[in-house]
């Protein structure tokens, strides 16, 4: 239910980054060269517009992750996010606590990968 949104997004996002970066000078260079279509697409076009959409993705996540505890208490499903809603209305604090650990370790964790992936895309980004 949440996926749809975020597909979506990413999708047209990956569109036109693709269409941006396929109009570059050296996409057409490589053309030139005589470099087939699926190694230039693959190797070279969808790497420099990966960039963003890594970076869309992270965030994306954090939307995910709070769109989870409205889909699991609605749809009545279990879950960290009904499990949530539920101790707070009991006042169990440490299960809320153990649960807001939980997504906010989930989601440095992942921005930390999208920044390990971003240094690997774009090799002018590094630690020093």
């Amino acid at each position: 239910t949440l996926g749809l949104f975020t597909t979506a997004r990413i999708t047209r996002l990956t569109r036109s980054g693709m269409l941006e970066v396929l109009n570059q000078d050296y996409i057409r260079t490589a053309r030139a060269k005589g470099v087939n279509d699926p190694p230039l697409v693959w190797k070279h076009a969808l790497k420099n517009a990966a960039i963003p959409i890594v970076t869309i993705v992270g965030i994306e996540l954090g939307t995910l992750l709070g769109g989870s505890v409205i889909t699991e208490t609605i749809f009545a499903w279990p879950g960290v996010g009904r499990l949530s809603v539920q101790a707070i209305a009991n006042r169990d604090y440490p299960v809320v606590q153990a649960a807001v650990f939980l997504l906010a370790t989930t989601f440095v964790v992942v921005n930390l990968l999208v920044d390990v992936v971003y240094t690997y895309l774009d090799p002018r980004i590094r630690l020093r």
